[in-house]
């Protein structure tokens, strides 16, 4: 069954993350619980509740309650903890930062990382969404994307990086296939992206907290709003189902509100 419940997440074209992700909380249930029930299932939410952080207990909730789905179980399912949101963003790249760090990655030769940062803060693309942007999305300008619900999410490319980017292309004589290789030429993998984003970080002297993919994505919604102030489309552009998931970016990073604290309290 659990090899069956893995082919559904592929099939569902989840990242690899996630379905480690998954399986892992699904082999835990089902290893410490003899059956499936509302009193073991309740069970295990209290034990999750007492050992790890909120966002946690819900990933974890969130995977048991796709199995049981996938079992048709759907009654059993769980109901998510409620997350107190914060009035900040933590650990956001500042934009100063942002602009330093992918001119560095250019003038050092660093030609396709100078681009996986380009295209994460200018298109906002997921890490797991990066990956299977191809030389012929490129052309066209935009990818097409489907949730798992179905729902296309259309990912732009802005013309100025489109247009450098063929002209790179030309360069390499690439044509078609994946935007973004590895050394073996194969296709870049998210956990790839990651690591090598932390090592040129710290060639850069940044710090590493900032530096994450989807610190990125969280610069591209910060940048668009500070010029463009439509928050309706900004969720659209970024694939959230509620517009309350984007209202966030109308805070101020902590940084940000510690700089206006330190300039306006003088009393």
């Amino acid at each position: 069954m659990k090899e069956l419940f893995e082919a559904q997440l592929r099939r569902d074209d989840l990242s690899e993350n996630t379905i480690t992700s998954y399986l892992w909380t699904v082999n835990y249930f089902l290893s410490n619980y003899d059956v499936i029930s509302t009193e073991n299932l309740l069970a295990y939410k209290g034990y999750l509740l007492e050992r790890y952080k909120p966002k946690t207990v819900n990933l974890r909730i969130q995977a048991i309650n796709k199995y049981l789905v996938f079992l048709g179980e759907d009654k059993l399912q769980l109901k998510f903890i409620k997350i107190q949101q914060k009035n900040f963003l933590e650990n956001v790249i500042s934009n100063a930062d942002y602009t330093f760090f992918k001119n560095s990655l250019k003038k050092d030769g660093n030609t396709e990382w100078y681009f996986v940062v380009w295209y994460l803060a200018a298109t906002g693309a997921r890490v797991s969404e990066l990956v299977k942007i191809k030389v012929e999305h490129v052309q066209t300008g935009h990818i097409d994307l489907y949730s798992k619900g179905g729902k296309l999410r259309r990912l732009y490319i802005p013309k100025r990086l489109k247009d450098e980017t063929l002209a790179w292309l030309a360069e390499t004589n690439r044509i078609a296939g994946y935007l973004f290789l590895n050394r073996f030429g194969n296709r870049i993998t998210t956990r790839g992206v990651a690591g090598q984003l932390k090592i040129y970080a710290e060639k850069c002297g940044l710090d590493t907290k900032v530096v994450y993919p989807h610190s990125f994505r969280h610069r591209f919604a910060k940048n668009f709003l500070d010029k463009f102030n439509d928050i309706a489309l900004l969720a659209d552009l970024m694939g959230h189902e509620s517009i309350e998931t984007t209202r966030i970016y109308l805070r101020r990073t902590a940084s940000e509100q510690q700089a206006i604290v330190d300039k306006i309290v003088t009393w």
